[in-house]
């Protein structure tokens, strides 16, 4: 089938976490190369929050106010190890990291080869990855998104700012500075991306440091399986005039690890329903919400001219900001438009 001349094909894919974190990017790199041969094949594909390395829905940690169970420190000892090491600093490299100028970087691997094994995969298959992943830097996990490009390798990540709930006892907060967004030209389209995790869609000022950055493309990798979510990607489209892709994962109790039940569970019971979608600059749901699809990819063809069309009547960052009374700062972070 042909397509229309500037038309992009965005996914999501609803996967989820495999035993072992090999086994879950070999899954991802079989979801790409088996994409690429369609047609149209996707330029670009998200995979959900902590893909790589697992979402420890139901691990309690052992942990109470004022005390923590040697148990709860196994669960902890097996999550580590399933992480993957990116050959990043706790404090974050940023451009340092991206560009290979780390100690160490230039001449050997930096990392367990995770990063290295995803930029592969880009290449040989020509799409543009944006994964959501568990890290660990130091003694640290970190929940984090990697951007990862076709020609050249990853251009970006960050870390989540705000673990919810739980998740602080588990990740570490990631540094504001890495909402920066990242640009990139698909089909001599520019886009500008970037990525806000899970519930830090629920924080406006994170929101509108998005927005502030001119994105046309507005990731959400997402744990939350809730009917309230889908409308929250409608109002991001909506408010931000930009394509929303959100992507969760599909799990049932017998997909997840042994350590979190302490035994190997065999039901079929649903512990996260999935949910993903695409939806565009007007609010509307183009593909979605997917549910109880362990293994389900949604694919739209979009023009991001649309975007434009958008801010005839609505820009939140520029023309209906009132940027003379109202003013946005965040910490290390230069929230205007990066240039193309």
């Amino acid at each position: 089938m042909a397509s229309k001349p500037g038309t992009i094909y965005l996914a999501v894919c609803q996967k989820h976490t495999l035993p072992t974190t090999q086994e879950t990017v070999n899954a991802l790199a079989q979801q790409c190369h088996e994409a690429s041969k369609q047609d149209p094949s996707p330029d670009l594909i998200l995979f959900p929050e902590a893909y790589l390395g697992g979402y420890p829905r139901g691990a309690n940690f052992g942990a109470a106010v004022g005390g923590r169970a040697p148990e709860g420190r196994e669960q902890f000892l097996n999550y580590f190890k399933d992480a993957v090491d990116l050959g990043d600093t706790p404090e974050g490299g940023g451009d340092q990291w991206v560009n290979r100028e780390l100690p160490g970087q230039s001449d050997r691997l930096r990392g367990d080869g995770t990063r290295e094994q995803l930029e592969k995969v880009a290449e040989e298959t020509g799409i543009f990855i944006v994964t959501g992943l568990v890290e660990k830097a130091g003694g640290t996990l970190y929940c984090a998104v990697v951007y990862v490009c076709p020609k050249l390798g990853v251009i970006g990540k960050r870390r989540k700012v705000m673990p919810t709930g739980s998740e602080r006892l588990i990740w570490g907060q990631g540094q504001p500075s890495t909402l920066r967004a990242v640009t990139t030209k698909i089909k001599g389209v520019n886009l500008t991306l970037a990525a806000a995790i899970c519930w830090e869609n629920y924080m406006p000022l994170l929101r509108h440091s998005l927005y502030s950055q001119n994105v046309n493309l507005y990731l959400a990798p997402t744990a939350d399986a809730r009917d309230t979510w889908a409308p929250l990607m409608q109002t991001i489209g909506c408010e931000g005039r930009c394509f929303v892709l959100s992507a969760n994962q599909c799990v049932k109790k017998k997909d997840q690890p042994a350590w979190v039940y302490g035994e190997k569970s065999d039901s079929e019971e649903f512990v996260c329903r999935g949910g993903s979608c695409i939806v565009s600059p007007q609010g509307q749901i183009l593909q979605g919400p997917l549910w109880e699809n362990e293994d389900g990819m949604l694919t739209v063809g979009v023009d991001f001219d649309d975007c434009l069309r958008g801010r005839l009547d609505l820009d939140v960052a520029g023309s209906y900001s009132r940027n003379d009374a109202f003013k946005l700062t965040v910490a290390g972070l230069d929230i205007s438009p990066p240039f193309m």
